[in-house]
């Protein structure tokens, strides 16, 4: 089984366009060397995927009752399962209980991160955090491309797309031979790579899975003592690339404000456009524009669904914080 499965558009997984046996064989000697002690393959995302679903049925559920405050058999029963089963299922894809999970995506939960004040440029930010927390800041590299790369909408560009499953349901991901290009969330099947080709529309595609993607998905294993470094390939204006890299600077299990971004990249009083900016980012995750949250404390709006910011949220705080 592919660590990473692609889809056709029929929504079934398929091999990769390199079919060979040696392109297997690097794969797996790949995976075997990136997660040294992993308890977690890659490909246990194709049941992680299958448990966001019902995960995100139940985070929508919770978070439109909160004043009633469900218990574990009112919202295992919204998502058909019995308790038991929704409680292990839950800390399978979670790593904690379901109770401390919802503790993680409150308004005080998040009320407390904005309360500690902290810049982007605080020593704190940038020195005592672990290598968890810094991930982003460590590991991902922003390039921009040039206009010479884009212009004629990308004529004589060539970019691989792929799907692939994640904790957080399907992607799609796209390269050039430079860096990521595009990663967003989807459950469009064919119409997914729609937005791609609107940014690149007279770029070739080409439906292949290549390293570059292989290793900007490590990121989702939650097991990242061997993670490579993760290179992005992004059309962007110089404002938006500013707003993005800075955005890499929020540790995990942190959360931002517009406003602070404005004033981290020395444009207080920007805030709407630095909205703006981070509504177009076009890589779901590896840019954590999840991490930034209305000054009330608010989760607000995300490009793929707020309940999945919530989730994404209280997932990267469980992997820091823990039970």
């Amino acid at each position: 089984m592919n660590a990473f499965p692609i889809k056709n558009g029929s929504g079934s997984t398929t091999e990769p366009a390199d079919k060979s046996l040696n392109w297997q064989r690097i794969q797996r000697a790949k995976f075997r060397k990136n997660q040294v002690g992993s308890q977690q393959p890659l490909f246990y995302f194709c049941h992680m995927n299958h448990s966001y679903s019902a995960i995100e049925k139940a985070i929508t559920y919770i978070r439109g009752h909160f004043k009633e405050q469900p218990d574990l058999d009112e919202v295992a029963r919204q998502v058909h399962m019995s308790p038991f089963h929704f409680q292990r299922m839950f800390t399978e894809w979670a790593g904690i209980s379901p109770k401390k999970f919802l503790q993680y995506i409150s308004i005080e939960h998040a009320k407390k991160l904005l309360q500690s004040d902290l810049s982007l440029s605080d020593t704190s930010f940038e020195t005592g955090l672990s290598g968890t927390s810094r991930l982003h800041d460590l590991f991902i590299g922003i390039e921009g491309m040039t206009p010479g790369e884009y212009k004629n909408g990308g004529k004589d560009l060539p970019i691989h797309y792929s799907h692939a499953d994640t904790p957080f349901g399907d992607v799609l991901i796209g390269s050039t031979s430079r860096g990521i290009c595009h990663l967003s969330f989807t459950e469009e099947g064919d119409k997914a790579i729609t937005p791609l080709q609107q940014a690149f529309p007279q770029a070739t595609f080409i439906q292949k899975t290549d390293f570059l993607q292989q290793d900007a998905l490590t990121i989702f294993t939650n097991n990242w003592q061997n993670l490579p470094q993760i290179k992005l390939h992004l059309k962007g204006t110089p404002f938006q690339l500013k707003v993005w890299r800075s955005l890499l600077q929020i540790p995990q299990g942190q959360i931002s404000t517009y406003g602070k971004i404005a004033a981290h990249i020395e444009k207080p009083a920007a805030s709407r456009a630095v909205g703006t900016a981070i509504g177009d980012n076009p890589v779901a995750f590896l840019i954590p524009c999840h991490r930034v949250l209305r000054s009330t404390g608010m989760i607000g709006e995300y490009h793929w669904g707020s309940n999945r910011k919530a989730a994404i949220l209280g997932w990267e705080s469980a992997s820091v914080y823990g039970e």
